[in-house]
């Protein structure tokens, strides 16, 4: 119980960068707007969605992978990777993304940034553990890597680096390197080598309420960012919490009460409402402009209805 007011204190002593408090819960002040989440969650989420699947889809070859990106993302070729790189867990996939809201389908779709997303940690071994948390070989990798793909295109489409879980590290690191690079990490690894202070109101961080890795966030200063907590998942595991997927449906959902890109991907997706969220009528998100009539209370804990294998799924 002592560990979320340790956290807090933690997060407040970093510079005046924002942690901003997690509401998301029964008693929230936002009852009455969109899907119970506040404007600022729902501001977040908007700007933070296409970013959280570009982290999702930067693990090719995983079985929960989106299997369409459109309308917000195109994938780029990116530079190979040598085998040793890879045989040290390194991974990366580049995007461009398109303007949100943008006219469907056009042949000359407007690029707003090109995104170079990490991959994260493999639990399968113990090569990322060794080479990205106790080694700086990926961090090295990342910071490369970033080199090497940004100077290969002459043009002025701005960067923006992200990653999950040891991914969301790499891309600190990255940040970190090249101060007008913004970032955006989710679940991310409290592990990082670089200068804490540095860059600090470029980056933002979305964690998912009580995921593993913020077990071990209390044992060093994360570098400064804004950070959000968001409560998608109550009855989950921490260990299931920590999910890229499941992180990057909650923020598109939300996002999707005010983005219509993001709500064509929730369709196209069959993404489900977020396990925390309360309960309609009807099936499938309501839309966006969606006005609640009555409060929309989210659920804390699983309710008494909530199967175990639903509350944890």
């Amino acid at each position: 119980m002592f560990v979320r007011p340790l956290l807090l204190g933690l997060f407040l002593t970093l510079s005046a960068c924002a942690t901003i408090p997690d509401i998301s819960q029964s008693r929230s002040p936002c009852r009455m707007e969109p899907g119970g989440w506040c404007s600022f969650v729902r501001e977040a989420a908007v700007e933070a969605y296409p970013y959280a699947i570009a982290s999702l889809q930067a693990y090719d070859g995983d079985s929960d992978l989106y299997t369409d990106t459109a309308p917000i993302l195109q994938r780029v070729k990116r530079l190979p990777i040598s085998k040793d790189d890879m045989d040290k867990g390194f991974g990366y996939a580049i995007f461009e993304q398109i303007a949100q809201n943008d006219v469907p389908d056009q042949e000359d779709p407007q690029v707003v940034a090109r995104i170079l997303a990490f991959r994260g940690t493999d639990f399968d071994g113990f090569t990322d553990i060794f080479y990205g948390t106790l080694r700086n070989d990926q961090i090295d990798l990342a910071v490369e890597a970033f080199a090497s793909e940004s100077g290969r295109f002459d043009d002025d489409v701005p960067w923006i680096v992200t990653g999950h879980s040891l991914g969301g590290a790499l891309a600190t690191e990255v940040s970190m390197a090249n101060p007008e690079v913004r970032a955006f990490m989710f679940n991310t690894s409290p592990f990082y080598g670089g200068d804490a202070m540095s860059n600090d109101v470029r980056r933002t961080v979305l964690n998912e309420r009580g995921e593993i890795l913020r077990r071990f966030a209390k044992f060093k200063s994360a570098p400064a960012a804004e950070v959000y907590t968001i409560n998608c998942r109550p009855g989950a595991s921490s260990i299931k919490k920590h999910s890229m997927r499941r992180l990057a449906d909650c923020l598109t959902w939300i996002a999707a009460y005010a983005d219509k890109d993001a709500l064509q991907i929730v369709k196209s997706q069959g993404i489900e409402r977020p396990k925390v969220e309360c309960r309609r009528a009807q099936s499938g998100h309501p839309g966006v402009g969606h006005r609640e009539i009555t409060p929309c209370v989210h659920q804390s804990r699983p309710d008494k209805e909530t199967s175990p294998d639903e509350a944890d799924d």
